[in-house]
């Protein structure tokens, strides 16, 4: 094991590098605007954009890389986020900061694309699991680690803008200087939403959820903070804290998640969301303490309601159908990601507060338990007795290679 995740150094380094780049451009761009007088509105559409590119990403980047290889593509959508991040520092309008961002989303999808494969590729049926794990590890901690960089440099001027370029640049090193040969893109097999949510209404509503839930928070989340008054790095605290107690609460959800029925977890992790969003919102905190404790309980859950989503399709696919399956949940995850900030950003703006942000996570997971429990009761959902569901594996929605490497998906690893 030591041999292999010594092989996966240079893979692993990359993706280390390039996450913490990211996790600090998308703060430091949320925050720039709010500081600059941006409406949130204005502010919403810009940052969709983002992940609109990311969704645009998963239909246009892998013939790149099918076209020049893993290494040469990797070289090209590095450059091109590298040029995006350095670009923003030079011209400030909402228009070219939204083309940077959708054209950092593309280029993103391809990164995330060129590790994931390589990653694929290369593992053993018996160390996939603990090479995804690994790799889930190294994006949480670059993105929390991403969020502390804002206290370098003066969120108003370049210095964050070319911290954040140097370390896309960086993440060329490790990559282009591997000796290993090119891998192949895992094979894609078309997937059908209609099929997939008679089949399992809950995987697909719940990675959708999620992707409202998340992309709002990433996007917004540095808004609401600077518009309180919190100081950056007290806004580069309450962001890296919300990060890491997601990722610390993955092992207690994974196992409520495999001792109890996921439809019953999903709904009360989603009722939880919507409790704590509603006293964040009735109460306003406005002071760092209160702000930190109620974003680190929202952490812990919000980042559980992808990978239990999917723990819940997999109940239900299997075999030949999980990969398939997986890409059409995390497509699902990404058209919601899409719209969230423009969403949430007209919620906060019809309420003219800030704390809109909760009452937009109150609505949309205050739906979706209401939503479960409906189909449970109803008796659409197919019921999977809790010995045969698959096992929990930590999630966070990267590309759709991501799925192949998920252990889940080996044919050579059986169901229970």
């Amino acid at each position: 094991m030591v041999t292999t995740l010594g092989a996966f150094g240079a893979l692993f380094a990359a993706a280390f590098v390039f996450l913490t780049g990211n996790g600090l451009l998308n703060t430091l761009l949320s925050t720039r605007m709010a500081a600059e007088g941006f409406s949130t509105g204005t502010t919403g559409i810009v940052l969709s954009c983002y992940f609109t590119g990311l969704l645009t990403g998963s239909f246009t980047c892998h013939r790149l890389i099918q076209r020049v290889g893993h290494i040469r593509a990797f070289t090209v959508f590095a450059a091109t986020t590298t040029a995006a991040a350095l670009l923003h520092g030079l011209y400030l309008s909402p228009w070219f900061w939204g083309a940077l961002r959708f054209i950092s989303g593309i280029t993103t999808f391809g990164l995330f694309m060129v590790i994931e494969s390589w990653l694929n590729e290369c593992t053993a049926s018996r160390y996939r699991g603990r090479v995804f794990s690994m790799y889930m590890t190294l994006t949480y901690l670059g993105i929390g680690i991403g969020q502390q960089l804002l206290n370098i440099g003066n969120v108003h001027g370049q210095t964050l803008f070319i911290l954040a370029g140097i370390l896309f640049a960086l993440c060329l090193v490790p990559v282009s200087a591997t000796q290993g040969v090119h891998p192949s893109l895992p094979e894609t097999k078309p997937y059908h939403f209609i099929s997939i949510f008679r089949r399992a209404p809950l995987g697909m509503l719940g990675s959708m959820a999620a992707g409202l839930t998340n992309s709002a928070f990433y996007a917004m989340m540095p808004v609401v903070c600077t518009d309180i008054g919190l100081s950056l790095r007290q806004l580069s605290w309450i962001m890296s804290i919300t990060v890491f107690c997601g990722l610390a609460a993955q092992w207690a959800v994974g196992t409520l998640s495999d001792r109890f029925d996921r439809t019953t977890v999903l709904t009360a992790i989603a009722t939880a969301i919507a409790v704590v969003s509603t006293f964040m919102f009735i109460l306003g905190a406005r002071s760092f303490g209160g702000m930190a404790a109620g974003m680190g309980t929202f952490g812990a859950l919000m980042f559980a309601i992808y990978p239990v989503a999917v723990a819940r399709a997999h109940d239900i696919f299997g075999g030949q159908e999980a990969v398939a399956v997986s890409a059409g949940l995390l497509f699902a995850y990404s058209v919601g990601a899409s719209v969230s900030p423009l969403l949430a950003s007209g919620v906060m703006t019809l309420l003219d507060s800030p704390f809109g942000l909760f009452a937009f996570w109150l609505l949309i997971n205050g739906a979706f338990a209401v939503i479960t429990l409906y189909l449970r009761k109803m008796e659409k959902v197919e019921i999977v007795a809790v010995d045969d569901q698959v096992a929990f594996v930590p999630m966070k929605s990267t590309s759709s290679v991501v799925m192949s490497l998920d252990p889940r998906t080996d044919p050579e690893i059986d169901r229970p």
